[in-house]
């Protein structure tokens, strides 16, 4: 019996836990922090070279635009939008999954939100660099970005409000200014620990510095939720204006497929649904391999997944209501445009992709197997991001590709610059992913030991008030 007994494990983990109960703070310490004091092992290793091989591929792309200018990527007349604002869309969506967990599920006090948060919030603040050097190189001229900022000028050059290019700059400045504040005060609890730990004075000294003088008092706990909290109202509405703001860049233009007032409720549900796949893909790895599965469990995963299928109808719904509003309207550019060109066009197999991947995988949410299963999801979050892109693909260049006027109409080929700097985007993200995961706790520490305390609080309560009933039942029966 005491053999048997030794056998089984100590507070197995319960599909419905969101964090391991049968850790104490020690034990959390232990686990969330060795990711970054361990010696990187060979896959890390490899993985960052593979990145830094992409990044390098960003800067030859960038160096060689700089030097020849823009006429070496594949725009042409009339496809004067291409890669660059295909990937710039692309990027600041899958940025909005981390405001939208950090801020949003912090507001309506979402517990499970506590162990992904911290992957998010970096995923976000990473996406959105990647994004900002898109619409900065097609200005062509880089170096006269600051023309783009209403600053007092001798010259009289202001920006034209008029502009979406300007609207973009506001909005994304904002955002990522937000969003590193954001993950910058959440992190402050954690690199005081992480100074308190370390072992070397010269990490002490570069932890403590970031860590701000942080001592875990109780003015310091105070202010700390004041400003967490202040921060997540202020993030709150940019997870509905950055992409709607974005999704005007089309929707106030009057080339047929973009002149639509759909675009940007369909870009916000678009924009959740690509950075929750992004999320999936890369924590799914990340939990493995940082051996951080008491803390992001199956749980987690599913309510994700369950995001993801919300947000995916949504999108589907979007799709339909294009092709609605175009054969109500039935003007001719509309129709030609949804039924005709994407459809059968040129791009079809673009389109079809985007189908397949966009309003179909995320229907095998609606199953709990498929909901729970790593491999799937992982595959699946995989394919919602390449539709996102086809996406983001087929709005911009089958509408600019073939407009009102026939005689000049033109495809668009991408050439090896296009794909190189958007390879070497993906380089600059992984690498910077990879370089976090190394140097900065992937989840927050004081966040997950407060909800282990307050679960722990809420189990003893649950069970006191269980037994008074018994006891009263018992009682009753005497």
């Amino acid at each position: 019996m005491a053999e048997t007994a030794h056998a089984l494990p100590l507070d197995p983990l319960e599909p419905r836990d969101l964090v391991a109960p049968h850790h104490d703070d020690k034990s959390l310490n232990e686990t969330l922090l060795d990711h970054v004091w361990r010696k990187p092992g060979k896959g890390w290793f490899m993985l960052l070279g593979i990145t830094s091989a992409a990044l390098g591929l960003l800067v030859i792309g960038v160096t060689y635009t700089l030097a020849r200018g823009i006429g070496v990527w594949g725009n042409n007349q009339p496809v004067g939008w291409a890669f660059d604002i295909v990937n710039f869309v692309w990027w600041v969506g899958i940025g909005h999954a981390g405001t939208l967990i950090s801020a949003i599920l912090l507001l309506f006090q979402q517990k499970w939100r506590t162990s992904i948060n911290r992957f998010a919030e970096a995923m976000t603040l990473f996406a959105v660099m990647c994004a900002g050097l898109f619409p900065l190189l097609h200005t062509g001229r880089p170096w006269f970005a600051f023309w783009l900022f209403p600053y007092p000028s001798t010259l009289g050059a202001w920006p034209q409000f008029r502009s979406p290019l300007v609207w973009d700059v506001f909005a994304i400045s904002t955002y990522l200014t937000v969003s590193a504040l954001f993950w910058f005060v959440g992190l402050i609890p954690d690199l005081a620990a992480l100074r308190d730990s370390s072992k070397s004075k010269l990490q002490r000294t570069i932890y403590g510095l970031f860590a701000l003088g942080w001592r875990g008092s109780g003015r310091h706990w105070h202010n700390y939720k004041i400003a967490y909290l202040l921060l997540a109202g202020i993030s709150t509405p940019l997870v509905v204006s950055v992409h709607t703001i974005v999704s005007f860049d089309f929707a106030v233009s009057q080339i047929p497929g973009w002149h639509t007032t759909v675009f940007p409720p369909y870009f916000v549900a678009g924009a959740v649904f690509s950075g929750f796949a992004m999320v999936i893909t890369l924590i799914v790895p990340a939990r493995k391999y940082l051996g951080l599965r008491d803390v992001i469990t199956d749980r987690h995963l599913e309510n994700m997944n369950k995001v993801i299928l919300a947000t995916g109808l949504i999108v589907s719904y979007g799709y339909m209501m294009e092709h609605f509003v175009a054969w109500y309207s039935q003007n001719q550019y509309e129709i030609w445009t949804f039924y005709v060109n994407r459809a059968t066009g040129p791009y079809a197999g673009v389109y079809w992709l985007m189908i397949a991947c966009n309003v179909i995988t995320p229907n095998i949410f609606w199953f709990k197997k498929c909901r729970t299963s790593i491999p799937i999801m992982w595959v699946a979050s995989i394919a919602v991001n390449i539709g996102m892109w086809c996406e983001r693909f087929i709005i911009i260049v089958t509408s600019l590709s073939q407009d009102f006027l026939p005689s000049s109409w033109d495809l668009y080929r991408p050439t090896w610059v296009d794909w190189s700097i958007y390879i070497g985007t993906l380089g600059l993200f992984g690498t910077l992913f990879l370089l976090f995961l190394k140097f900065v706790p992937a989840v927050a520490v004081s966040e997950v030991k407060e909800l282990q305390l307050e679960l722990k609080h809420a189990a003893h309560a649950a069970n006191g008030h269980h037994g008074t009933d018994s006891a009263a039942a018992t009682h009753g029966a005497h």
